[in-house]
């Protein structure tokens, strides 16, 4: 018998039934599920893996964070323990009735990994399953592709798998070397402490970077001039040539120039048109980037497309490519998508083609190709609104890159206004090309009044706007993405998670993104007394030793060692300047905790969490001469708004639950607003008590069920 082990169940599930056409027997051990079905007069056994199976962490004595030197942990040995022991129980298990192993997780330096742990597991259990070992790489969960990869097996690539666990050595050591440190440092234990990382925190430094570009900007004051204008082609506003006015006094006098005509002359009539070329197809960044343009965070974007993945609706989502190999058949995608109700007849427009020509993009790898639409999801597959936009912003992607270019026509007309110059501009599109399938993020269409050269017009209005300039905006998550990438921080398979690592420990906060004053406060006492830890020059080294492991131009050993060398380096600084930076951080962690202004005193409101029974509350800081409190829920993380309620005047808050919406409330108890809140949960609660009054139970489901059964045998005897 044959084991194929894949990364996850629902992947085990899916190749099973592919390669035994259907006719497969479910077992399990210790409630994971087995596959066993006969192909091709073989035996299999299939077991789906939970990602990876055993942590790497420091030895028992190493726990107390109190008790050991955080140095300690740079140079101490690692070990791995089973972390999802039901599973290496069932593979132990499995494996002893087995001859040969296919290693069937994704393809990638993780899975890679994740397949390497699976095989050291069962060759413990077997040792003969060590000679043999065959690997199955495939793109898609489809019928074609797992065929085609169980049929050209090829070996376990050792030096990725190493690649991927010098990573996981590397971001333990740091990790855990630099979060205790800082922890201690500022007194942050328990699940208070601050996390630091090889990762992490250079790409903090770049939101902070931002942030702090935003706050050192000096906003400068300009004028705009615009007049509204009547011709025999409709009304129209245009504004003068001269963009911004940095003076006044240049301002005004154009202003009363133009302001005294009654009348203005249309001086030349301009049209020029743009060929748009369609995009290159999705790889991980650009797809996450499209994917947070519809409202979706980078997190929930990866996981959306991986469920898509799974489900056999997309292609694997991890790729840097941007190149469609040769050997994907586009005709038979376009064939698939012509399924589709929407995208029917866009596909068979394409495949009516003699020719298809796809766009492509600057990156090219052998690995997996694009993120392109592997089937078309059906009324039975119930996905939710989410996914559906997921699969439709990708196969859309994918018939724009196979589309004829779009052209856009801008136009423009120029005019005299009291011998002051005006234009008034606009843009459409002529031909849709790709553009009609793939919408997202087309501008609207600005039309211009058909006007012609030496016309009079009629100027009703002249008027001018005072203005600011404005600082450059926070970074989006998409755009986050594309940065960590360009800096050569993380990978496509990490780069989202590490965005969601930061928020979840506080150090950034909204849409776009926001860095905290804990987040400020740590960028710049490590940009201050160990900046290596915030540059991205040393991550990215390591991220190209960490890949000539693969190469095999570099051991895991040296590049593992290499690393804790440059630690002890930015240790050493971080211990000297201890109290400083220590002071640095404690000071971004107190803003954090001012929610506004007390309607008392006016003393600042801060959170507080109570010695003595844990809870946090709000309170002054003029106690004791003040006593204002304010109540707070208890679980979720709090980040004040630094506004007011408009009906009680005190501060907001918005409280952020992991499985939940956001949502935000004023910190009164007794405010107005709050009594419509009440008397909605009291509506929805007592709807949800009607339907469960409607609804029977399952007990009694059951005994309708059983009941059932009786009578068919009753009537079948």
């Amino acid at each position: 018998m044959k084991l194929i082990i894949t990364e996850k169940d629902t992947a085990a599930k899916k190749i099973s039934n592919i390669l035994a056409g259907g006719k497969v027997t479910t077992g399990s051990y210790q409630k994971i599920p087995i596959y066993t079905f006969t192909a091709d007069g073989q035996d299999y056994a299939c077991v789906g893996l939970k990602g990876h199976i055993v942590q790497l962490e420091y030895p028992e004595e190493f726990s107390d964070w109190r008790k050991v030197e955080p140095k300690a942990l740079i140079d101490a040995e690692l070990i791995k323990s089973p972390s999802a022991k039901s599973v290496v129980n069932a593979l132990k298990k499995t494996a002893k009735d087995c001859d040969s192993v296919i290693i069937a997780t994704d393809f990638d330096r993780e899975g890679e990994l994740i397949g390497l742990e699976a095989l050291e597991q069962v060759v413990e259990a077997n040792p003969a399953l060590s000679q043999g070992v065959r690997r199955a790489r495939y793109s898609a969960l489809i019928a074609e592709e797992i065929n085609r990869a169980f049929s050209e097996t090829t070996e376990l690539s050792i030096p990725l798998a190493q690649a991927g666990e010098a990573r996981q050595d590397i971001d333990l050591i740091w990790g855990a070397t630099l979060t205790r440190f800082i922890s201690l440092a500022t007194s942050r234990l328990g699940n208070q402490f601050l996390s630091v990382g090889r990762v992490q925190s250079p790409t903090l430094a770049l939101i902070v970077e931002r942030e702090l570009e935003r706050r050192a900007f000096i906003a400068v004051p300009y004028w705009q001039i615009f007049a509204d204008v009547k011709s025999s082609q409709g009304d129209f506003t245009a504004q003068h040539k001269t963009d911004r006015f940095l003076d006044k006094t240049e301002s005004d006098a154009a202003l009363a120039k133009a302001g005294a005509a009654t009348t203005g002359k249309v001086t030349s009539v301009k049209s020029t048109q743009k060929k748009l070329q369609p995009p290159a197809p999705f790889n991980t960044t650009a797809y996450t980037k499209a994917a947070t343009a519809l409202g979706f965070s980078a997190a929930r974007a990866i996981r959306l497309a991986e469920d898509l993945y799974l489900g056999g609706f997309i292609s694997y989502p991890r790729t840097d490519n941007t190149v469609y190999p040769l050997s994907l058949d586009l005709r038979e995608i376009l064939g698939e998508l012509k399924k589709s109700s929407e995208l029917g007849a866009a596909a068979g427009e394409l495949l009516a083609r003699p020719e298809l020509t796809p766009t492509r993009g600057k990156k090219q790898t052998t690995d997996h190709p694009p993120i392109y639409p592997v089937g078309v999801p059906g009324a039975g597959d119930k996905m939710d609104d989410a996914h559906w936009k997921v699969w439709f912003l990708v196969a859309r992607r994918f018939l724009a890159t196979l589309s004829d270019e779009a052209i856009s026509e801008s136009n423009r007309v120029d005019l005299e206004i009291g011998e002051e110059p005006f234009a008034v501009k606009g843009s459409r599109i002529v031909k849709d090309g790709w553009l009609g399938v793939y919408p997202y993020g087309r501008s609207k269409d600005v039309e211009v009044p058909r006007l012609q050269e030496g016309e009079e017009v009629q100027v009703e209005r002249v008027y001018d706007e005072q203005k600011e300039t404005q600082p450059p905006g926070r970074y989006g998550q998409g755009r986050l993405i594309e940065l960590m990438e360009q800096n050569g921080l993380g990978t496509k398979a990490t780069r989202h998670s590490i965005i969601q690592n930061l928020y979840d420990r506080g150090y950034i906060k909204n849409t776009p993104v926001e860095p905290t004053e804990t987040g400020i406060g740590m960028v710049e006492a490590l940009n201050t007394y160990a900046d290596r830890i915030t540059k991205p020059q040393m991550t990215a080294e390591l991220e190209e030793e960490m890949n000539s492991i693969a190469e095999q131009a570099m051991t895991k050993d040296e590049v593992v060692k290499r690393s804790r060398e440059l630690l002890h380096l930015a240790y050493a600084s971080l211990e000297e300047h201890k109290e400083e930076l220590a002071g640095i951080i404690v000071k971004g962690i107190q803003e954090d905790k001012v929610v506004g202004t007390c309607p008392k005193c006016g003393k600042p409101l801060k959170i507080i969490r109570s010695k003595k029974t844990k809870k946090r509350f709000i309170g002054c800081d003029g106690y004791p001469d003040c006593d204002s409190t304010y109540p707070l829920p208890q679980m979720g993380r709090l980040i004040p708004m630094h506004v007011e309620c408009p009906s009680c005047h005190t501060p907001k808050v918005k409280i952020i639950t992991r499985g939940r919406r956001p949502w935000e409330l004023c910190i009164d108890p007794d405010c107005p607003t709050k009594d419509e809140y009440k008397k909605k949960a009291v509506a929805r609660k007592a709807e949800k008590a009607a339907e469960a009054a409607a609804t029977p139970s399952a007990k009694v489901k059951k005994a309708a069920a059983a009941t059932k059964v009786v009578r068919k045998k009753k009537k079948a005897s």
